[in-house]
């Protein structure tokens, strides 16, 4: 009986590709399921199954969606994502955000507002080490952020640059993010990407600085002391193994000693090896670092799944081409890359990064490609543009946790996060607008 369900999946979606209200009743319970509070992962699978439902009988629809959730999830590719989330955790527990603190500065901590530039440079290495905006939020917030406040800055104002600077490790590599883009595209270069993201990612976090700086001057925040020279080499000295997981994981993508999959699963021995060295956990502390890791990848697979299948029935009622036409409709290429941004910044507010990249990397893909952009500029973009949304409520995770850690209200928080998306958003333009930004080193190691 399963298997001949599965045989008429195929006409059902015809059917549904001829029948308008397929569109409708796909976007409205989705939307409604949203403004009812319903998670994100639950509104999307129950949107595509009620639409399935139009056509074919309920038991039809619930295993013609299973399917596609489990084949959409059959990737090799895919493995790399839980390997650099327990990376992640590991790396969150072992000690190394103390060591590139530390390391941040005594670079930067002398400078008007160094403490703000601290916490983004820290964002930065933490998050591009780990992979994880969340994670960055949480571990250097809940570091940085009581000295900041400590030393006489403004509770919201540390917590802002907290929130917008942890964004930064989704661009800077290695970024599960930037694997899920691969798998949307059809193929982009993992390695590609990866190296697209560093230039890009540079530029948020110099533009982030640049606004905490003058701020700081404005408000006459204090400065700390410049640190000697041989201060800097002892702390860099102490986080260079840290720093060195960079090197072992893009190094050996990059010159094809092994597959993104194979370097998560290198992190993960790295980083293990590297916080038991500090000492910063303990064989007792590993199971918890295991279920912690285990519940994470759990949602981010959740996600990945239904948002597979939503885009496999957004194909079959030819919703992307709906929006495909309405788009290359407007003659001027210019105009065309405005409105995707602000679509892809919209969507970034209401819906996580996972499924947002899944289920519209199809839709817009094959538009920017017919009009001259390369598909790893467009993964770059993309990603910056919905950075921009984890910042923002009501779905903003890096916000929440942004908020929960320097225990304070999104409320309070909001004034002050205003200057700082300005900073990205014109980030955004440039990287937009000169695709060189991105394309440049790629293109420098023959991807």
């Amino acid at each position: 009986m399963t298997w001949a369900l599965l045989q008429a999946a195929p006409e059902a979606s015809a059917a549904l590709a001829a029948d308008g209200t397929a569109i409708a009743v796909l976007v409205g319970v989705f939307v409604v399921l949203l403004a009812l509070g319903v998670r994100v992962a639950f509104a999307i699978g129950l949107a595509t199954v009620a639409t399935m439902m139009l056509s074919i009988g309920p038991t039809a629809a619930l295993t013609t969606v299973a399917q596609r959730m489990a084949t959409g999830l059959d990737s090799f590719t895919l493995l790399a994502i839980p390997f650099f989330i327990l990376a992640g955790q590991l790396m969150n527990q072992g000690g190394i955000a103390a060591r590139l603190i530390d390391f941040a500065k005594a670079l930067l901590g002398p400078l008007p507002g160094g403490l703000a530039f601290v916490n983004v440079l820290a964002s930065m290495l933490f998050g591009a080490i780990s992979g994880s905006a969340v994670a960055a939020a949480s571990a250097i917030g809940a570091t940085v952020g009581p000295r900041m406040v400590d030393e006489g800055y403004d509770r919201d104002f540390a917590a802002a640059v907290n929130i917008t600077s942890a964004t930064t490790g989704l661009i800077i590599p290695p970024s599960n993010v930037l694997i899920v883009y691969s798998l949307a595209s059809g193929g982009a270069s993992i390695a590609a990407l990866f190296l697209a993201g560093y230039v890009p990612g540079l530029l948020v976090g110099g533009m982030l600085m640049a606004v905490a700086g003058v701020t700081a001057w404005r408000r006459g925040y204090p400065t700390g002391e410049w640190s000697a020279f041989g201060e800097i080499v002892r702390r860099f000295v102490a986080a260079l193994p840290s720093l060195f997981l960079l090197v072992v994981v893009i190094g050996g993508i990059v010159g094809g000693v092994f597959t993104a999959t194979e370097a998560a699963a290198v992190a993960v021995l790295y980083a293990g090896a590297l916080a038991f060295a500090y000492r910063g956990i303990t064989l007792r502390d590993l199971p918890q670092i295991l279920l912690d890791a285990t519940a994470t990848t759990a949602i981010v697979l959740l996600l990945i799944a239904v948002s597979i299948a939503m885009s496999w029935i957004m194909a079959y009622v030819n919703l992307p081409q709906a929006i495909a036409s309405a788009v290359t409709a407007v003659e001027n290429p210019i105009a065309v890359f405005l409105i995707i941004n602000v679509v892809l910044l919209f969507v970034g507010v209401f819906m996580d990064m996972t499924p947002a990249i899944l289920i519209f990397t199809p839709i817009f893909l094959p538009v920017v490609v017919e009009l001259g952009m390369d598909p790893v500029h467009f993964g770059i973009v993309m990603v910056l543009n919905l950075c921009i949304g984890l910042c923002t409520p009501p779905v903003g995770s890096v916000l929440f946790v942004g908020v929960g850690v320097a225990e304070t209200t999104i409320a309070r928080v909001v004034r002050p996060l205003l200057p700082l998306f300005i900073a990205m958003l014109i980030a955004l333009a440039l990287v937009t607008a000169f695709p060189g930004l991105s394309l440049w080193l790629p293109s420098l190691l023959g991807y």
